[in-house]
C-alpha cells in the first residue's frame, strides 16, 4: 500500500529534475552529526546528481567533489578540487585532501558507464585509480565508503538462476577489460571492508540504469532505428530508473549498511517488449554471425559495442532486490517498464527534434 500511494504521488506530480529524486527510507539509524562527504567520478551522471541531493541536505556540512572537472550541481557546500586518479600521484593528493577537509564518507564513482576503447586508461581509473582511493583512505582514516558496482558483472549465462542474490558468484568475462576492472575494483573494497577494521563499505550493485537523461551502452543500443538481436533467443531485461539510482547512492550515505545491494527496479521485460516499447526494430542475427561482425567492428573501432556484450542479449543476468529492500529500505518507485517508457518518451523527443533539424 505503501508502495502504490508513492506511485500515485509521483505520476501526479509535475516531471521533477533526477536530483530531486524521491528518498527511501532506511531501516538503520541515520548518521546525526554533520557530514563530509567526498565524491570521486563527481561529474559523472550518479556523481554530479548526487552532489544535487546533498547540496539540498542540511545534514551535509561539506562536498568534496574530485574529478578532473567541476560538476555542474555544485553549489555553496561543494570544495572543487581537480584531481585525476589515473596520475601516480593520485593517492597521495587524494589523502592530503580527505585529511584537510575532515571527510567521513567517500562515495567512490569513477567507473566508466559504457565500454571503452582506451582499455589501459581505463584499467588505471577504475582498478588502480580504486587502490588508489582506498589507500588514500586508510592514510586519512576514512572509516565509510560507498562505492558503485553493477549487476551485468554477476555474467549472463544459460544456467543462471532466474534471479541473482548478492552472494552469487561475479562471473562476468574476465577476458573483457570492462567487466574485468570493475570485478578487481570490487575485490579491493571488500578488502578494505573487511570485519575488524571499524569500517563501513557499501558496494551498491545497480541494474543497468535508464531513463529519460542518462547516458550509457545501453541508451545507445536502443537508440538505433533498428536494433540488432539474437535470432532464436528472447532473454528477460532489467533496468534501474535514474532516479532510483540517485535516491540508492544517497540512501547509503544517510545510514551506515554495510555489505553488498542489488538496486534493481521492480518487475522484468523480455528484450523483445523492450524494443517494441522503444519504438524500434529489431533485427535478429544468428550469434555464429553476430559474433565475428561485432568483434570486427569493435576492432575496427567502428562499434562502441565489444562482442561480450553480445552474451546479454542471449542469456538471463536479472538480480534479486529483496536483501536491499528488507536491509536498506530501498524500494524503488519507478518498474522497469515505467524507466523503459521514461527514456523512450524522452527519446522520441529527441528523434523528433533531430529529424525537425535535417535539412530536407
Amino acid at each position: 500500500m505503501a508502495r502504490a500511494r508513492r506511485k500515485q504521488a509521483q505520476k501526479a506530480a509535475p516531471t521533477a529534475p533526477v536530483a530531486a529524486a524521491p528518498r527511501t527510507s532506511a531501516v538503520t539509524r541515520s548518521t546525526p552529526r554533520p557530514l563530509s562527504v567526498a565524491v570521486t567520478g563527481a561529474c559523472s551522471f550518479l556523481g554530479k546528481n548526487l552532489i544535487g541531493l546533498l547540496e539540498e541536505d542540511e545534514r551535509v556540512a561539506r562536498i568534496v567533489s574530485l574529478d578532473v572537472e567541476r560538476p555542474t550541481s555544485a553549489g555553496q557546500k561543494t570544495r572543487v578540487y581537480d584531481v585525476d586518479l589515473t596520475q601516480p600521484s593520485a593517492e597521495e593528493r587524494v589523502s592530503e585532501i580527505l585529511s584537510a577537509e575532515r571527510v567521513d564518507t567517500v562515495v567512490h564513482l569513477a567507473f566508466l558507464a559504457s565500454p571503452t576503447h582506451a582499455t589501459a586508461w581505463a584499467h588505471e581509473l577504475e582498478s588502480v585509480g580504486t587502490m588508489h582511493v582506498l589507500n588514500a583512505c586508510r592514510r586519512s582514516e576514512v572509516q565509510k565508503l560507498v562505492m558503485w558496482s553493477q549487476t551485468v558483472l554477476y555474467g549472463a549465462h544459460p544456467t543462471n538462476p532466474n534471479f541473482l542474490s548478492e552472494r552469487h558468484p561475479l562471473r562476468a568475462r574476465r577476458e573483457d577489460p570492462f567487466f574485468a576492472d570493475k570485478i578487481e575494483a570490487e575485490s579491493e573494497a571488500m578488502r578494505f571492508g573487511r570485519p575488524g577494521k571499524g569500517r563501513v563499505v557499501t558496494v551498491l550493485r545497480t541494474a543497468p540504469i535508464l531513463g529519460p537523461t542518462v547516458k550509457n551502452y545501453v541508451t545507445r543500443y536502443l537508440s538505433r532505428r533498428v536494433v540488432p538481436t539474437i535470432l532464436g533467443f528472447d532473454p528477460l531485461m532489467q533496468f534501474v530508473h535514474e532516479a532510483d539510482a540517485v535516491a540508492a547512492f544517497k540512501l547509503a550515505v544517510d545510514h551506515d549498511l554495510p555489505g553488498v545491494f542489488n538496486i534493481v527496479a521492480d518487475g522484468v521485460l523480455p528484450l523483445s517488449t523492450v524494443v517494441k516499447l522503444a519504438g524500434r526494430a529489431a533485427l535478429p542475427l544468428p550469434r555464429p554471425l553476430a559474433t565475428p561482425l561485432v568483434n570486427a567492428l569493435w576492432l575496427s573501432h567502428l562499434s562502441e559495442t565489444p562482442p561480450a556484450l553480445l552474451d546479454y542479449l542471449q542469456y538471463l543476468c536479472v538480480a534479486d532486490g529483496t536483501h536491499a529492500e528488507h536491509a536498506m529500505g530501498f524500494t524503488p518507485v519507478y518498474t522497469t517498464r515505467e524507466a523503459v517508457i521514461d527514456y523512450a518518451s524522452a527519446q522520441h523527443l529527441r528523434d523528433v527534434r533531430l529529424l525537425s533539424e535535417t535539412p530536407a
